[in-house]
């Protein structure tokens, strides 16, 4: 009896394995990871909930897949053998154990920051829309990532982990900026719909400190946090992003703004459901910044 006990424990313990040692096994050899962890969006700003409800409904076939594809030299890792089953029962049990530590890793770890992290992220949004506005796709994808390249119409993506051609015409390419990838990392399997994850601008402001305040006469002239506003205008930035990087509140950035913009330091155009703040010419003169080209 004991040992059916140990033995039942045993294959209890390989049914369950360990939180680290499942999401640690998702990431292949390459650093990829498959592509069922990522479903395309559907509307802009979903909730994680909702993201990690479409991954729930994966099926089957799809994350055996997946998972196969982030380990085409090798077997996966022990924790993920599931996938090899014929039967789709273990592998939708390995699915749903999947999500159920993403949830987990949510809470923990990336739920704190989310606030932080999307502001970010809507930063990039915006900075690339006015790129593409401004610019076309040249501007665009000039200086999203060294391995991208735009050139005739077509875009150029080097050292990608799959080895198919992304294609994506008459269907769009959907881009949507990350905090966590540190190159442009297209779906691996050529059945997706084109995507293209690429590293988000501004992250490292998320570890930086907040400014000092400038200790000219400039403080004395505008005083400390409008001063320190002007001195954070070098691109045209919306108030939430402003307000995320020196932590307060968009109604405190808002306040000062209008009076900068209304003696002529900054100007401002809209952009979407942002508005967009730049030092003006007299703005850059009175930071002692060179105008921008």
């Amino acid at each position: 009896m004991a040992d059916q006990s140990c033995r039942g424990q045993q294959r209890q313990h390989r049914a369950h394995p360990q939180p680290a040692d499942l999401l640690i096994s998702l990431v292949g050899p390459d650093r990829a990871v498959p592509d069922f962890l990522t479903p395309r969006p559907t509307k802009f700003a979903a909730t994680f909930e909702e993201e990690l409800a479409a991954v729930r409904r994966t099926p089957a076939e799809l994350v055996r897949r997946d998972v196969l594809a982030v380990h085409p030299r090798v077997r996966p890792p022990e924790v993920l053998r599931g996938v090899e089953a014929d039967d789709d029962g273990p592998v939708l049990a390995l699915r749903d154990a999947i999500c159920d530590e993403l949830q987990r890793y949510w809470e923990v770890a990336i739920r704190p920051a989310w606030p932080q992290l999307r502001l970010v992220l809507e930063a990039d949004m915006t900075y690339r829309a006015r790129q593409l506005a401004v610019g076309g796709a040249r501007l665009l994808f000039a200086d999203m990532h060294p391995n991208l390249r735009w050139h005739d119409g077509v875009l150029h993506i080097d050292k990608m982990i799959g080895r198919h051609q992304v294609v994506a015409s008459g269907r769009g390419l959907l881009l949507v900026p990350s905090v966590f990838s540190h190159k442009p990392a297209p779906p691996l399997s050529p059945e997706e719909p084109p995507l293209l994850p690429y590293p988000s601008r501004g992250v490292a402001t998320l570890w930086a400190p907040t400014p000092d305040a400038d200790p000219t006469a400039l403080t004395s002239l505008l005083g400390a946090p409008r001063a320190r506003l002007l001195g954070l205008l070098d691109e045209p930035l919306p108030t939430v992003e402003i307000a995320r990087r020196l932590t307060v509140t968009p109604s405190a950035v808002s306040q000062h703004f209008r009076v900068l913009h209304a003696t002529g330091l900054l100007t401002r155009a809209r952009d979407g459901r942002h508005v967009l703040y730049r030092r003006s010419p007299l703005g850059d003169q009175l930071a002692g910044r060179p105008a921008p080209d």
